[in-house]
């Protein structure tokens, strides 16, 4: 009696299970039957998508490695392209840009001194100094002269003479290094010499340029204008460049799109510049319009899943993009129907 109780109640349960089943799917099948009605009796595609931004979703990261100083936005917030998001602690970026410039400031003042060449008192102190050993020298050669005179009437020893004759030799030495070092003073800078200095010059240039974008870096911006979707760090906390750590995602949403699961048995009927609307059930009967704007060149698995239990979770689908015109507003990321009208004959 009692096992007969049991397999009675059991069958009771299956049966309540199967209605409910086939009752929810012919209320799914109810809902979804009236999409034929704006296209006068036309057939349509339906297909399950979601809202996303024409831009998508972008994460912004730092390109340098480092702790953040502060990150100035909320989600929500409006943002236009190029506004700061984040900033970096920076403080040894702006010494390396301090210390570029001032080496640019040296090299410049080298390649001055190359083509300008020695400044007038130098030109001057180095004629005096060419002057007095000329002067010294004139002296010595006649001492000298006066000296092998005396030599060759005996009135002196020959070793006296070789002294004189040597302190010549030394006068005349010092007389050719004056005129050297005159001669390269006086002398206008050397090709190689003035293209040395001007690669230098090139060079620290281009090192406060690096330095400079270093900075730059240290500064997260907005890649777009849009709006603020996540904000996932704040200011004190580390940001690498080894693993992926978005500061933020941004989107611009001014225009929106919808990211259709096209099933594959209606993949021959779709098209670029098909017109059709999607309804959410956050907004009842409402309909947004808008068209095709880029239909998938590969099946793949669904990426939207319903609710509904007798769902087929196999089947393949083809991504579609329906643009929604302007002028509408809808939450990123809900889930939405869509309904493409046929239009036999036209591709």
């Amino acid at each position: 009696m009692k096992r007969s109780f049991y397999i009675l109640s059991a069958a009771g349960v299956l049966v309540l299970m199967f209605t409910a089943l086939f009752v929810r799917s012919r209320e799914h099948a109810v809902k979804a039957a009236p999409a034929t009605a704006p296209f006068s009796g036309r057939r349509v595609i339906a297909a399950p998508g979601r809202v996303e931004a024409i831009s998508e979703e972008i994460r912004v990261s730092s390109e340098l490695s480092g702790r953040l100083h502060s990150v100035p936005v909320e989600e929500g917030d409006r943002v236009h392209k190029g506004q700061v998001l984040a900033q970096l602690e920076n403080e040894d970026y702006v010494a390396r840009v301090n210390e570029a410039d001032a080496n640019l400031a040296q090299r410049q003042a080298e390649l001055a001194r190359t083509i300008n060449g020695a400044r007038t008192q130098e030109r001057q102190a180095a004629k005096a100094s060419l002057e007095a050993a000329k002067a010294v020298l004139e002296n010595a050669k006649r001492e000298a002269e006066r000296r092998r005179l005396l030599v060759e009437h005996q009135t002196i020893s020959r070793d006296e003479g070789e002294r004189y004759e040597r302190a010549y030799q030394v006068a005349q030495a010092e007389y050719e290094r004056a005129a050297q070092e005159f001669s390269l003073v006086d002398a206008e800078a050397r090709e190689e010499d003035r293209r040395k200095a001007e690669a230098a010059v090139v060079l620290a240039r281009a090192q406060l340029a690096e330095a400079r974008a270093y900075v730059a870096k240290t500064y997260i911006r907005s890649p777009l204008d849009g709006i603020v979707l996540r904000k996932f760090r704040h200011g004190g906390e580390s940001v690498s460049t080894q693993f992926d750590s978005p500061v933020v995602t941004v989107a611009d949403d001014r225009s929106l799109r919808v990211r259709l699961d096209v099933d594959e048995a209606d993949v021959a009927k779709l098209f670029v510049g098909q017109t059709g609307f999607v309804t959410a059930e956050a907004y009842g009967s409402q309909r947004f319009t808008g068209q095709v704007i880029r239909v998938g060149r590969i099946l793949g698995k669904k990426n939207v899943r319903t609710d509904e239990p007798s769902e087929r979770v196999d089947t393949k689908i083809l991504e579609t993009l329906m643009e929604l015109d302007r002028g509408q507003s809808l939450p990123l990321g809900l889930r939405v129907d869509a309904y493409i009208e046929e239009r036999v004959g036209e591709r």
